[in-house]
């Protein structure tokens, strides 16, 4: 049985977790899909699955900071989401900033020329990747360090 080597991306959202995936190399982040979230147990199924078929080694799950660098209700609800995958999946979670993905995601799409609905089906996905790249750009630290913009 071969070690796990690929990190899994995750965009979380209350209605649907953009997932993103890096090669074997981590060199490298693609989109993956969108899951709609739902059932629990569905969830918890789909995870241990992907995480078996995709040889995931760690899951990363964007951390919604402030601009400020404080967090919120929503940095909360994604760190207690990521603590959740951890435990159903048996797999390490690094948390990682994820300001302003989701606004480079829709204006990269934008740009691409497509329509509200296609950009509506890749955002969440695409902003998982822009976070997954950017902690591969960032050296893949064991211990992310989530700091307000003006220390980076």
């Amino acid at each position: 049985m071969k070690q796990p080597t690929r990190i899994l991306g995750v965009d979380y959202g209350t209605k649907r977790v953009g997932l993103a995936i890096t090669d074997a190399d981590r060199r490298m982040a693609l989109p993956l899909t969108l899951h709609e979230r739902g059932n629990l147990e569905h969830e918890a199924q789909f995870f241990r699955a992907l995480v078996e078929t995709e040889d995931i080694a760690l899951i990363l799950v964007g951390l919604p900071v402030h601009m400020s660098g404080d967090e919120g209700q929503k940095a909360a609800e994604a760190r207690a989401y990521g603590k959740w995958l951890g435990e159903t999946t048996n797999r390490p979670v690094a948390f990682w900033d994820e300001r302003l993905t989701t606004s480079q995601a829709e204006q990269l799409l934008w740009d691409a020329g497509l329509t509200h609905k296609q950009r509506k089906e890749r955002r969440d996905k695409v902003a998982a990747q822009i976070l997954l790249q950017s902690y591969l750009e960032a050296g893949c630290p064991e211990i992310p360090d989530v700091r307000p913009l003006a220390d980076n």
